[in-house]
């Protein structure tokens, strides 16, 4: 009977012929959006079934990777009914909207890189989250001229920034798509609508959260009627979010940033206990950036990464270069040895990160001078085998010697909630894409049934020095807060893609990007098993190793050699995609929901 009656409602969906919802469903049809995806009788059969053991995902023309198996199934759809990349990326995006809400959406911001299969262009769209027109840099300190308690600020209106990851994926798919902008959007309208089953890491998301039901439409779509978080496996429809998205399948982005969604936005943020700054005017007059990819030889391929204002493709490429300076394939993954160069080369690149790098619309950013190859050289040496540096500072990239040091560093601030997609096409193009809403759920500000970020607090609470510098990541009106985000291509030497991934994971993004590379590059591992090593990251001068996994039988032979090291859990939500003389191998991060599919 529920399967009959999921059919029922799929039939009215799909065929149903009045008003916006003619034009979704018949734009649906031409690219075959209706399709059996309505929601499975089990948490197993919707795929919710992570392990340590999965196997790497085949396929030999299109691949998809995303952090749910539901956005997985309409992307590899997308790409079988002519579909490219970026059309994928769009469909899986909106679906990730509805099953994923502590993660990502149309309410926050994103990275995404596409790279052409004839050409080889590789394009960067920026759509990372901006500062309210009227923000000032003190609008975390309180009056004392201290910083405000974190509740303060990470969660309600204060914690909003305008939100640009609709605009990002607008003006992608209008420049790389093939199919309609509308019929791109119809699945997750349609999941919306019929419904989808809570997943165990939704639940435990709901469950652990302090804020969430303080927030009256939150509360109200999260908890069931006795105020109990969803349960795994429960049906939850979103109305709300197919009017809204039903509304930018018609009219694209402007149905967001113009009108009554974006007077609702400014609404909430505003009527907020902890009211923020963000109006109806900033979303209209939000524009998404064309960034420069940066790319640098590894060994004998080629990585590319995004450029500021997010320290991803940056810190990835610096990190890189300096273990190239070792013998890396010599040494097992999980070694003391191995796990030390990993260390000091971030604790190094991070020195670096945190004090030159922000949005380059605010701030010089010294990119060239960060990637010469005679200055990493001289970083590289500052490492020893079997010890650990007492002290790292930031060093002095080539540009900045006399130059007057205006800015001072800034600490880290972003969040861990986000995702990832990659994609490949049976043309050869391919799309990575990060996004993120900040902290799981955003803002805990619910609007026309998506969460809004809180990608403000991504800005330095403390805007100076002790000296009066301003911080390089201070928060200033328009500007966009440093990031993490590091969605990466890398092609082999005669210029084929060979990997296309990106994690969540906030400051530890890189990390857990940087341990995958060396596990398909260095240690010869599928991406799927180089996506399940043991993660590893560094915290200031702390070395972070994944608990209960092989990485903490080295915690000793670490402190042995001078770091301070400290095991916690460490899920990354990496999704990758390999190639290989012709092959496609997709991974998901084990410790989480995704997973790849392909044909």
């Amino acid at each position: 009977m529920y399967l009959k009656y999921m059919r029922f409602l799929r039939t009215l969906w799909c065929c149903k012929k009045f008003g916006r919802i003619a034009l979704v469903a018949a734009a649906a049809a031409m690219v075959g959006a209706c399709t059996a995806l309505a929601p499975r009788e089990t948490s197993d059969e919707a795929g919710f079934a992570p392990g340590p053991d999965r196997p790497a995902v085949t396929a030999q023309r299109r691949m998809v990777a995303s952090a749910h198996p539901l956005a997985s199934r309409v992307g590899l759809d997308i790409l079988r009914r002519g579909g490219g990349a970026i059309d994928a990326a769009v469909a899986m995006a909106a679906v990730l909207t509805l099953v994923e809400p502590q993660s990502s959406g149309i309410g926050g911001g994103g990275f995404l890189m596409h790279f052409d299969g004839r050409t080889g262009e590789i394009a960067a769209y920026e759509g990372r989250e901006a500062a309210p027109a009227a923000t000032r840099e003190i609008d975390f300190l309180e009056a004392d001229g201290t910083v405000m308690a974190r509740e303060r600020y990470r969660v309600g209106g204060i914690s909003v920034a305008v939100p640009g990851a609709l605009r990002m994926l607008e003006l992608a798919q209008a420049r790389h798509g093939r199919l309609s902008w509308a019929g791109l959007w119809a699945p997750a309208i349609r999941l919306a609508r019929v419904g989808f089953l809570v997943s165990p890491r939704l639940h435990r998301s709901i469950a652990g959260d302090r804020y969430l039901a303080g927030n009256a439409a939150a509360r109200a779509y999260f908890f069931d009627a006795e105020g109990s978080p969803l349960a795994t496996g429960a049906l939850r429809r979103n109305p709300a979010l197919a009017e809204t998205l039903a509304a930018i399948a018609e009219d694209g982005a402007d149905a967001f940033y113009r009108g009554s969604v974006a007077r609702d936005i400014a609404a909430a943020v505003a009527a907020d206990p902890r009211a923020g700054k963000m109006t109806a005017s900033d979303l209209a007059g939000y524009r998404v950036r064309e960034r420069a990819r940066l790319c640098r030889p590894y060994r004998v391929w080629l990585v590319c990464g995004f450029g500021p204002p997010t320290a991803g493709g940056i810190t990835t490429l610096m990190m890189l270069a300096m273990l190239e300076r070792f013998d890396m394939a010599a040494l097992a993954p999980n070694s003391p040895e191995a796990v030390h160069l990993f260390a000091e080369a971030a604790r190094l690149a991070n020195a670096d990160r945190l004090r030159y790098v922000a949005d380059p619309d605010f701030v010089e950013v010294p990119s060239t001078g960060l990637l010469d190859g005679d200055y990493l050289a001289r970083r590289a040496a500052l490492i020893r085998a079997g010890r650990a540096l007492a002290e790292v500072a930031p060093g002095t990239p080539p540009g900045t010697e006399r130059r007057t040091l205006l800015h001072g560093s800034s600490d880290d601030r972003e969040q861990p909630s986000t995702t990832h997609l990659s994609v490949i096409d049976a043309e050869g193009n391919a799309v990575a894409l990060t996004a993120s809403v900040g902290g799981a759920f955003g803002s805990r500000i619910m609007v026309r049934g998506f969460m809004l970020n809180n990608h403000a607090t991504d800005f330095s609470a403390v805007p100076r020095t002790a000296g009066g510098r301003p911080k390089v990541n201070r928060p200033e009106a328009g500007k966009r807060p440093r990031s993490a985000q590091s969605p990466t291509f890398v092609f082999d030497g005669s210029g084929r893609l060979v990997l296309a991934l990106g994690s969540p994971g906030g400051p530890r993004i890189i990390a857990h990007v940087v341990k995958t590379i060396l596990g398909v590059l260095d240690w010869k591992l599928d991406v799927q098993a180089a996506i399940a090593l043991p993660n590893r990251a560094v915290r200031g001068d702390v070395v972070e190793l994944e608990a209960e996994t092989p990485l903490a039988d080295v915690a000793d032979a670490l402190r042995a050699m001078g770091h301070e090291v400290r095991l916690r859990p460490m899920t990354s939500g990496l999704q990758g995609i390999a190639v290989s003389e012709g092959v496609l191998t997709g991974g998901a991060d084990p410790r989480r929901e995704g997973i790849a599919m392909g044909d």
